[in-house]
């Protein structure tokens, strides 16, 4: 009787603790890392919703909802599940507010809080997956992460003073792109010499040598640094040959595109009222040259091309012969490698002329006016396309490109890098020997020109 009394007590307890095993073991299921800590100098944090901090170290897990931390002189290089790789600086407070990834799955987004410090990060699949699926976000400002390798810092006198103690010259913070993409509708990429293509959206850059794709029913406008502007059809295929645009001596700059298929409507820009000779496009059956023009090139047919003017003059000389066609406003040509045939009325009213479009120059290529030396959030883009949204407005940032969001909302490229951006000894999160890299960085040596 007294067995029998005793497993009945037993029994409850044997219950209870079973329940709490089993509840203990969901919600580990549940809070299953996101990531961990590859790399580790100096004192380091992590602290998790509700629990006592901890110290980082190699191996740490990473969870959603964390709060990571770094001392002065100390550095942390976090890796994430969909590849990302971010090196925390010294004295840098970050929050991972949400982080979802799964492979293959349209959910995916990953919210980073940057509350004090900076960063520099190699982004993973996530932000090659949708247009605003990374965010990062801090007081003054959201950025917006495209498929891009960049720094981030949140800056206030101390910024400042480490530009201070550079001797050596500033450098132009120039935009690389020759043109960006504005107004952009449906499925666009680009595609570069080694042939990998990245997705475009509202703002992305294109560079020299690269080749635009639209997909059926996509369009886009593309606007020049010398004000050129096209508006792409769908299906369209279209390649900078060669663009160079100094606004201080413009006479000297080239501007040669191709379309290589599908459909385009072209405003000259600055090169073209300065030096028309140094402008051209070329299609499958002609080449264009102009006379400070608005024009119509629809190559839908693989052999076959009709052009029609609305502004100016251009020249149009058929593939294997030498004599020039001139159109004035208001004449269309057809041309195929064995016919000409004249054209009374336009083939491309369905899409919007370029010079139709709202365009801000400024905020697509100018430096806005702000200082390098200004408290606020400056974000570096190594490669890639960032997009800085601030109360005081958008700016869209491309390879080489530094940008600001200063406490006032105001947002702009400084006209020269800051010095602290340009000569950071901070190492970069795939940089190999990062013991000796943080050991140099932390008595002051130059780590710019070793091996990573």
């Amino acid at each position: 009787m007294r067995t029998l009394n005793w497993r009945r007590k037993l029994f409850p307890f044997a219950r209870q603790v079973l329940g709490l095993a089993v509840l203990a073991g969901a919600l580990t299921a549940v809070a299953q890392p996101v990531g961990e800590v590859e790399f580790s100098r100096g004192v380091g944090l992590v602290q998790s919703p509700g629990q006592v901090p901890r110290t980082l170290g190699k191996g740490s897990p990473v969870h959603e909802g964390d709060r990571l931390i770094t001392a002065e002189s100390s550095s942390t290089i976090v890796k994430l599940q969909d590849g990302t790789r971010m090196t925390l600086r010294p004295n840098t407070e970050m929050l991972v507010q949400k982080y979802q990834y799964q492979e293959g799955s349209a959910g995916n987004s990953m919210v980073m809080q940057l509350l004090r410090g900076g960063f520099r990060a190699m982004t993973g699949l996530i932000s090659k997956g949708a247009p605003d699926a990374a965010q990062i976000q801090t007081a003054n400002a959201t950025v917006l992460v495209r498929g891009t390798d960049f720094d981030a810092r949140v800056c206030g006198a101390e910024c400042k003073a480490e530009s201070a103690n550079s001797t050596e010259k500033p450098r132009p913070n120039a935009v690389l792109a020759s043109a960006k993409l504005v107004t952009a509708q449906g499925d666009i990429k680009a595609i570069g010499d080694s042939g990998t293509a990245r997705r475009l959206v509202d703002g992305a850059s294109v560079y020299p040598g690269e080749t635009v794709e639209t997909g059926p029913g996509a369009k886009g406008v593309l606007v020049f640094r010398d004000d050129s502007r096209l508006t792409l059809g769908a299906s369209t295929r279209f390649k900078v040959d060669s663009f160079v645009f100094d606004d201080k001596n413009p006479a000297e700059g080239k501007f040669m595109v191709s379309l290589l298929r599908g459909s385009m409507r072209a405003l000259t820009g600055v090169i073209g009222k300065t030096n028309k000779r140094n402008v051209g496009y070329s299609t499958p059956t002609a080449t264009i040259g102009i006379r400070g023009t608005g024009l119509d090139l629809d190559c839908v047919a693989v052999d076959s091309c009709s052009f029609f003017t609305w502004q100016g003059v251009i020249e149009v000389t058929q593939f294997g012969q030498t004599t020039v066609q001139l159109l004035e406003a208001g004449q269309g040509l057809y041309v195929s490698r064995s016919e000409l045939r004249p054209l009374t009325a336009p083939t491309l009213d369905n899409l919007p002329r370029p010079d139709g479009v709202p365009v801000d120059l400024l905020q697509l290529f100018s430096g806005g006016g702000v200082s390098g030396d200004e408290a606020g959030l400056f974000v570096f883009v190594r490669n890639g396309h960032i997009e800085i949204i601030a109360a005081g407005g958008t700016l869209h940032l491309g390879r080489g490109e530094t940008g600001f969001a200063g406490n006032d909302g105001r947002v702009g490229r400084p006209a020269t890098w800051p010095a602290f951006i340009r000569f950071d000894s901070v190492a970069l999160p795939n940089s190999s020997n990062l013991m000796v890299l943080n050991i140099l960085s932390e008595i002051g040596k130059d780590t710019r020109n070793l091996c990573p």
